[in-house]
């Protein structure tokens, strides 16, 4: 227990140092989805195919947070993400959107926040009529989704953890603050941090895995490793998987006709 506190709380004493995941462990980390039904559904295949072609290990699917909004279909990904953790051992991070999609239920300028910033999209996906909701107030939309969205969904969804530490990384929706020891992170920022974390060039106790912030690929820069590579947007969603101390992406990426393919790379 003690060895494992001091590993959260060490620092590292070579920037260049490899880092690893635990011995016997296979780690696939999925970026952020915003509503991308088409791609978590291609991903997870391939995430499938690639686990069941290699040595067995002992392996976990992880969400890095921000299943909903944006994209068309929010409740077809929550109802794969949940199916998925029944079939394998999968965990799952809270994003910051799944706190708006969460808090919109009860508080009305989350709300409005929320359906400015791709709740309208969520809405629509669990069945809410467009004519309907393009003539409601705030006020009416949440009474629509308290009818439509299951409870069962809003259990999963408050079920997502803070963060998860594999070995030498430690994985999180956002980031993490700088000024703070992995154990005394505020939610607030693991879900919503971005210039003070991403403009830190130092390094940090682990290898930070996250989402969040758009690139156009992969960013590593040994200390952090961006994995949103925009699905909603750019139609490329990503997974990164992590194995002792190699670690590679497998992204599924849709074409304009709307064909999926999938690519993998060493990252």
């Amino acid at each position: 227990m003690f060895d494992s506190i001091r590993r959260i709380f060490a620092r590292p004493q070579d920037d260049r140092r490899v880092a690893h995941a635990p011995d016997g462990e296979r780690w696939y980390v999925i970026g952020d989805i915003h509503g991308r039904l088409d791609l978590l559904e291609a991903l997870q295949k391939a995430i499938e195919e690639d686990d069941a072609g290699l040595a067995p290990a002992e392996t976990t699917v992880v969400f890095l947070g921000d299943l909903v909004d944006r994209g068309p279909d929010s409740a077809g990904v929550i109802k794969l993400a949940r199916k998925w953790g029944k079939q394998r051992k999968v965990r799952y991070i809270a994003g910051n959107h799944e706190e708006m999609f969460l808090e919109s239920f009860t508080d009305k300028e989350v709300a409005r926040h929320f359906l400015r910033h791709g709740g309208r999209e969520t809405a629509l996906s669990y069945g809410i009529d467009r004519k309907a909701y393009n003539k409601m107030k705030v006020g009416e939309v949440q009474e629509a989704l308290e009818k439509a969205v299951p409870k069962k969904d809003r259990e999963f969804l408050e079920s997502f953890e803070d963060l998860i530490v594999v070995g030498d990384y430690v994985l999180v929706h956002a980031g993490i603050n700088p000024k703070h020891a992995i154990g005394e992170q505020k939610a607030s920022d693991l879900r919503w941090i971005r210039d003070r974390f991403l403009r830190h060039e130092e390094p940090f106790s682990h290898v930070v895995v996250h989402g969040h912030t758009i690139f156009d690929d992969v960013v590593d820069t040994q200390h952090r490793i961006g994995i949103d590579t925009g699905a909603f947007r750019t139609g490329r969603l990503t997974a990164l998987v992590l194995e002792g101390d190699r670690r590679r992406t497998i992204k599924a990426v849709a074409a304009e006709d709307g064909a999926i393919s999938v690519e993998k790379d060493d990252a």
